[in-house]
């Protein structure tokens, strides 16, 4: 699971990574991280993924203790994966970088993805729109945008925002 809100844990960068599953071998969490595009940042640490980082965090941007978490998922490699705001700490630009990694971090795997920003939800096999906590509308993208209804609304009003 990665929630919006990132829990890291105090020690070193390779023991957040391992905390999604303990017996996971270096080279796992590198190329897991390298999945999600996050092994530029953290080889730029200090001492790469043996950098000691503290609970909160403190010494990575918002973005970087995301892309920790969403890594952390990648070397777990659990066969059903839930993304609560996953990307939502990441501007757009990075977002685009990642999704590739995410796309492919979905492959294979029951994936529950709850998002506002809708290019993160735009390649899911089935798309439910909620409004008062009812399901108003459901399809693929594509059926979506055609129905012309509330998520071709949010799509179109989002491109215009760079979201």
């Amino acid at each position: 699971m990665v929630l919006q809100e990132t829990y890291l844990f105090s020690g070193t960068v390779l023991e957040n990574l391992r905390y999604g599953r303990l017996e996971a071998t270096l080279h796992e969490c590198i190329e897991a991280a390298k999945l999600v595009h996050a092994h530029d940042f953290i080889s730029r640490l200090p001492h790469g993924y043996f950098t000691r980082i503290d609970a909160s965090g403190g010494n990575l941007s918002q973005g970087e203790r995301q892309l920790i978490a969403i890594a952390r998922a990648a070397v777990a490699n659990a066969p059903a994966m839930i993304l609560d705001e996953a990307t939502s700490s990441i501007d757009t630009r990075t977002e685009r970088l990642i999704q590739h990694g995410m796309d492919s971090l979905m492959e294979e795997r029951s994936s529950f993805v709850i998002a506002h920003r809708l290019s993160t939800v735009r390649n899911a096999d089935i798309i439910i729109v909620l409004e008062h906590g009812r399901i108003i509308e459901q399809g693929t993208h594509d059926e979506l945008i055609a129905l012309g209804g509330k998520y071709h609304e949010l799509y179109t009003s989002a491109i215009g925002t760079g979201l």
